[in-house]
Parts: C-alpha cells; sequence; structure tokens
C-alpha cells in the first residue's frame, strides 16, 4: 500500500508507529470483548486512556492474566501537529490519512494451489468426464468451448464475435481462468479476505455418476478436505473463509445414504467442507452455504462496447411470436408440465416450439446458440419449467435474447440467484404456479398482460444481460459488473458477515496470547 507523504518528515516515521499501535490494540479490545462476552470468561477489565495532548499517550489493557501496556511515544509536537483535535481512539483511525488508501483493501483473495488432480489432470483426461458427451471440445479456450465462427447466415442472429458454445458444465473452468486475472490476488494468505479452492468438483463427481460406487465418487472429496485442512490458511477461520465453484447443482454434491444406487457424491456433507462456501449454479436446499450463480452462456464479451451493442439489437428485433418454449417432453413423468406446455404451445398460432431433439438425427438442437437464440429473439416470452431440477440453463439463454421468462416454481429463479437477480421477480418475469398449468390457457393469460408492463420487463431483462453472462477470462469488463463480478462481491460479503459473526482476528489475538486459536471449533459456524 502506498502511503502519502507527511507534512513533517521528521515525525512521518513515529507517527506511522502510532497509528499501528493505536489501531491494533482498539480493534483487538474490541474483538476481545466480544470474545469473552461470547465465550462467558470471566474477571476481565478493559481501559483505555483517552488521547489527550499530554508529554505522554497510553493504551493500556488489564486482564486477569496480563498486564500488557503499549506507550505512544514522547513527541507531543508532532502529535500535536496531526491530532490536535481527535481526542479519542476510533477518531484516530478513522481519519488516518492511510486508510482507505488501496483499491483492493477487504477485496484480497488468495488462490490455494491444488494437487493437479482437483483439476488440470481432469482436462487432460476430459474423454472420461461425461457418459454422455465429449467433453474435449467445450473444455478448450479456458472453457468456453469451440469459438462460434460467424458467417452470413449467422450474423443476423448473433454479433460479430465472443460466442462460443459453451457447456452448461463447464463453469469450474471458466470461473478459475477468471480469477486468475481478478485484480486484488495476493500471495499473502494473511492479506486475504476470501480464500479460493480451484476444485473442479462438478466435472470430478460428473465422470462417476453412471456405473461407479459411493466410495469412488467421495474418493476425491476427502482427499481434498484432508489436504486443506493441513494447510495453515484453513487453521485461519477453519474454512471458513473458503469457497469454490460447483458447476453442476447442489445436490450432485450432497448424497444423504451410503446406497449404491443414490446420486451424487456426499461432498457438501462433509464435516470440513460445512464450514466452507459453494458457488453451485442451482442450489441443492436451505444448507446456508449454497449460493447459486448463473449456469454460462454462449456470450463472453472482452469490451464494454460488445454489450452495449447487443443490449440495443436486442431492443430492436421484432418478435412475431407472443411466447415459446425450447425443450423436451418428460413422458415418463407424472409430476411434469412439460407435456402440458408443449400442448397448449403446438396448438396455439402465437406459440414457438422448439424440439430439442430432431426427428431426422440424434442432435441436440438446445446446444446449438445460433437455433437456440433466434428461437428466443423470436418470442416476447419464453417458459421455462423445471427439467431434470428446478432450474435450466435455458433461463438464462432467454434472458441474454431480451425474452421474458415465465416461471412455474419459485425455486427456478427467485429463491436460486439472489445476488444476480432482482428481488422484485415481477420486474422481470412473469410467475405462473404449477397448480394454475391445467387451468388457465397460457396464450390468454400471457395476452393480458398490459403492453406497458411487458415493456418494462423487456428493458429489465436486457438491463439484466450483464449481470448473468461470464465475460471472456483473458480480459476485464470496465463499465459493467459479470456474473463473475458479483458472485466475488457477494462471496466476501458473506466472508466478511462470518468473520464479524466469529470474532477472529488469528494475527492479532495470537500475537498479543489472548487467545488459543487452534482450540476453536472447526464444527459448522
Amino acid at each position: 500500500m502506498v502511503k502519502p507523504p507527511l507534512k513533517n518528515s521528521k515525525c512521518s516515521d513515529q507517527l506511522r508507529l502510532v497509528f499501528l499501535t493505536v489501531f491494533v490494540f482498539y480493534v483487538s479490545l474490541l474483538l476481545l470483548e466480544n470474545y469473552f462476552s461470547v465465550t462467558g470468561h470471566h474477571g476481565v477489565t478493559f481501559s483505555i486512556f483517552n488521547m489527550q495532548n499530554d508529554a505522554t499517550r497510553k493504551v493500556v489493557v488489564y486482564t486477569n492474566q496480563n498486564n500488557v501496556t503499549s506507550e505512544a511515544l514522547d513527541k507531543p509536537n508532532c502529535i500535536t501537529e496531526n491530532f490536535t483535535e481527535n481526542n479519542n481512539v476510533e477518531e484516530l483511525v478513522k481519519e488516518s490519512p492511510t486508510r482507505n488508501l488501496d483499491p483492493c483493501s477487504g477485496k484480497y483473495i488468495y488462490v490455494h494451489d491444488l494437487p493437479k488432480r482437483f483439476n488440470e489432470d481432469l482436462l487432460k483426461n476430459c474423454h472420461t468426464l461425461s457418459k454422455w458427451t465429449n467433453m474435449c471440445p467445450y473444455v478448450s479456450n479456458l472453457g468456453l468451448g469451440p469459438k462460434v465462427i460467424i458467417d452470413k447466415s449467422k450474423r443476423r442472429v448473433l454479433s460479430e464475435k465472443s460466442w462460443y458454445a459453451t457447456n452448461q458444465f463447464t463453469l469450474e473452468i471458466i470461473f478459475h481462468n477468471t480469477m486468475k486475472h481478478y485484480k486484488c490476488l495476493t500471495n499473502d494468505s494473511s492479506l486475504a479476505s476470501a480464500v479460493y479452492v480451484p476444485y473442479y468438483a462438478g466435472l470430478d463427481v460428473g465422470q462417476y455418476l453412471w456405473g461407479f460406487n459411493v466410495s469412488v465418487r467421495d474418493s476425491s472429496p476427502k482427499e481434498l478436505v484432508k489436504w486443506l485442512g493441513k494447510q495453515p490458511q484453513w487453521k485461519k477461520l477453519w474454512g471458513r473463509d473458503h469457497f469454490f465453484v460447483g458447476g453442476r447443482i447442489g445436490n450432485d454434491f450432497r448424497r444423504k445414504t451410503e446406497e449404491y444406487d443414490d446420486w451424487g457424491s456426499k461432498l457438501m456433507f462433509l464435516p470440513e467442507a460445512k464450514n466452507m462456501s459453494i458457488l453451485p449454479i442451482e442450489s441443492g436446499g436451505p444448507y446456508g452455504n449454497d449460493f447459486p450463480i448463473p449456469y454460462p452462456t454462449y456470450f463472453h464479451p472482452s469490451k464494454d462496447v460488445e454489450i452495449f451493442q447487443w443490449q440495443e439489437k436486442m431492443r430492436k428485433v421484432k418478435r412475431p411470436y407472443l411466447f415459446t418454449f425450447a425443450g423436451a417432453p418428460r413422458p415418463n413423468s407424472t409430476t411434469s408440465i412439460r407435456n402440458e406446455l408443449i400442448k397448449q404451445c403446438q396448438s396455439s398460432r402465437s406459440c414457438k416450439f422448439h424440439y430439442c431433439y430432431g426427428h431426422k438425427d440424434n442432435r441436440n438442437h438446445c446446444d446449438d446458440p445460433v437455433q437456440v437464440m433466434k428461437v428466443f429473439q423470436s418470442s416476447v416470452f419464453c417458459l421455462q419449467p423445471p427439467g431434470d431440477s428446478y432450474t435450466r440453463r435455458s433461463i438464462f439463454d432467454s434472458i441474454l435474447a431480451g425474452c421474458v421468462p415465465v416461471f412455474f416454481h419459485p425455486e427456478s429463479a427467485y429463491n436460486q440467484y439472489l445476488w444476480h437477480f432482482p428481488r422484485n421477480g415481477s420486474s422481470y418475469s412473469i410467475y405462473i404456479p404449477e397448480s394454475d398449468v391445467k387451468k388457465v390457457v397460457l396464450n390468454e393469460t400471457l395476452s393480458r398482460v398490459p403492453a406497458s408492463e411487458v415493456l418494462a420487463m423487456k428493458e429489465e431483462v436486457i438491463r439484466l444481460i450483464p449481470r448473468i453472462i461470464y465475460s471472456n477470462p483473458r480480459s476485464r469488463l470496465e463499465a459493467f459488473e459479470d456474473a463473475f463480478d458479483i458472485a466475488v462481491k457477494g462471496i466476501l460479503g458473506r466472508i466478511e458477515a462470518i468473520r464479524r459473526e466469529v470474532n477472529t482476528n488469528v494475527e492479532i489475538f495470537s500475537g498479543l496470547g489472548f487467545v488459543n486459536m487452534n482450540n476453536t471449533s472447526s464444527s459448522s459456524a
């Protein structure tokens, strides 16, 4: 941190020492007082003498075991020159000329250098990552996947550049590569406000979801937490300042039984992992440490102007259909509303149905950026029912296309992406409860929405575009916060709240000998 020159150069070193002494002892007293009040220790008295303009200023801490005294330097002229009007410690700290000069203060992130088996080696064995899909093309380009070549036929649908055939399960790679260019990285973990664990948890478990027993699925998670527990950074807050990205839904990491056919790994039920925060693409339930972030879309701009241009394009595009549905039926499900939605869509001239699997080939046409964007751009509203889970990647594709999403379950968006979506769901979407689907005619229901409300919702959706996309990891935006920026801001706030709650500052207390942090419980906060 660069400090500005002081007016009196002869006293500058002394003033710095005074600042440091006052700040450290004042903060330590507050934390210590909270600690003893929480833990029930008694017989402790605190006393801070006000900083008057006498020759010697003292900050004294009395405990039942220690008598710790710190005396400010006996240089009244130097002190008085700068602090005659500041007669208490809090004001001294607040008005310190060195405070808040570091733009990364409170934002530093330390990244664990994990053994390669937890990330890089997974990419080297990309052909084993999925039973159903060859993931090798999709893990290329820093996780963005194959670049879409924009020829004349595609230019009407997409913008000129920054489009990729991005797989919905590569978020861990994208996030990790973006973090490598984060402006507030630090190699000094003592400065870090958060610790990032670049474990590709989703890719790891994805390769073992079919045909493997639970011990195989749990092997890497158990090795990971064992490795983390041995690191000095872990013991600072016993993992409460650690976070990782889960590129799959939360339930893929929360297996509840040891039965062979039960789904997923038990990563997030491991005692150590309960202290960490996870950023999945969908929450696994009300566990308190799941913070869902958007699925990756196909658009990864490198410059702000690309977003401005795309937003304007979506404002001007003509939408001949009232609503659309892109997906596939669930013929074997008795609870899914998809069959009813498809039935209503196909019976209405105002609806465009985009079937993901073609009749003439076995390709998934909902993985084609051009076809997906084209159908969503053609409609005012886009139906977003639950699929295999509550959320869908299609939600973010439709927002990217400026299409107002229609939700049928609160867990599809409203209770999920709290950092990225407005709290007022009606500002950007329509909600029709699942129980009402067979009672209403979608065409009539959606056509009755006033034009002014439709226009307002559409504009709000377009405004959300930068918040739900991940920019190219090689570059950073200036005018916008993308999904990565918002996720990092959210996790820093979450961990700072935890730090305040547990009232722990390892450096200060271990230095003063008041608290043995090794006795701190490692159970979930």
